[in-house]
């Protein structure tokens, strides 16, 4: 029977199951769940059908020893498989993706899944992911606690990850102390925006530029990059400055090497919108490096946020278990990564369908890496 290679990641993860319940085994259940929903499955009543129609497909690398699950057992596993510990599974198999083509970029952010209530800051299930922006995978997740924020789910997700060598990029609610100490503890750099949730950090990072201005960066280690962009209707001026060993900072902010600036103004169809964003960073960089790392944050909703609720349709899941909500979490963010690396032609939803037709296109997206 040959071997689809990433369930070795899965050989630690605990089966929740006492043992005179495990009639289907745990790989079995987390192979059909991953295949269902790259083909298309939205929910464990789809992925049970896709199972019983691909019998004799999944039977070419699964043991099913008493068939395919039916959806009642897929939502009581992934209701009690320990979400953190599956994540970390994902983590360590999609890490070991990115090693074989060079990661930099991590943006971190969060996601809301609309239509499964929960006790979070934002009334619903609500996760935190880690996505690699130019390799376009996902690194891991962490699910906002009952009764929590995000921020304290954060900690939890960047401890899963292997920083070395990679960039953090986090919006504002990111913006705390222990966070970036603990991206620089776990060997990587930062670039995290700073806004009013810091009122000290924000007013010295501006009062910085504006010490700098006055003098017109004379004596001040700097660099500046402008970009302009046209077409379609609009016009998109981009400016941006970094300032290197900045003075007046708080105390705290482990390993802030410079303070950057990036302004965008926008015209389209005659009217302006501009905005302006502060961010402190542990890596002196140039300002147009740092400037597209900026910009290339929101590849996180753009990549894959986009992506889930389009092509997913991550929030109309309605799964009532927090749990088993974040686990197929995991499963749709793992899905999305492997559809993405296929360098054919065409949408996210039509590989879904091909997938769906093709059982060896379907094996070429499980097995298309170099580790296969």
């Amino acid at each position: 029977m040959p071997e689809l290679s990433f369930v070795r990641h899965f050989a630690d993860l605990p089966d929740p199951r006492v043992d005179r319940t495990k009639k289907h085994r745990l790989d079995d259940i987390l192979v059909i769940a991953l295949c269902a929903v790259i083909c298309g499955a939205d929910s464990f009543d789809e992925i049970e059908r896709f199972g019983k129609v691909r019998h004799d497909w999944l039977k070419r690398f699964l043991a099913l020893p008493n068939g395919v699950p039916s959806h009642d057992t897929f939502n009581r596993v992934f209701s009690a498989l320990d979400r953190d510990r599956f994540s970390a599974c994902f983590a360590s198999w999609m890490a070991g993706l990115c090693e074989a083509v060079g990661l930099r970029q991590v943006a971190v952010d969060g996601k809301a899944l609309r239509a499964a209530p929960a006790d979070t800051f934002s009334g619903c299930l609500h996760l935190v992911n880690a996505w690699a922006v130019e390799n376009r995978l996902f690194l891991g997740q962490a699910a906002v606690a009952e009764g929590s924020h995000e921020i304290a789910a954060l900690p939890e997700l960047i401890r899963v990850l292997d920083l070395r060598g990679a960039l953090v990029t986090i919006d504002a609610a990111g913006c705390q102390k222990e966070v970036v100490k603990q991206i620089r503890g776990q060997g990587g750099h930062y670039l995290v925006a700073v806004k009013g949730n810091q009122p000290s950090l924000h007013e010295a990072v501006q009062a910085v530029f504006d010490r700098a201005v006055e003098t017109d960066f004379r004596g001040v280690r700097h660099d500046t990059h402008e970009q302009v962009d046209e077409g379609h209707g609009r016009s998109e001026e981009r400016y941006a400055a970094v300032i290197y060993e900045p003075r007046g900072l708080p105390g705290g902010w482990e390993g802030v090497r410079a303070v950057v600036y990036v302004g965008r103004e926008r015209e389209v169809r005659g009217r302006n919108v501009s905005t302006s964003h502060y961010y402190i960073t542990s890596h002196a960089g140039t300002a147009e490096e740092l400037a597209g790392l900026a910009r290339g944050h929101w590849g996180v909703e753009n990549g894959l946020h986009w992506c889930l609720d389009v092509t997913f349709r991550e929030d109309e899941c309605r799964t009532r278990d927090a749990n088993a909500g974040a686990n197929l979490g995991a499963i749709r963010r793992v899905a999305a990564s492997l559809l993405k690396q296929d360098p054919g032609k065409g949408s996210i939803k039509a590989k879904r369908y091909n997938a769906a037709l093709d059982g060896e296109y379907l094996l070429k997206v499980l097995r298309g890496f170099a580790q296969d």
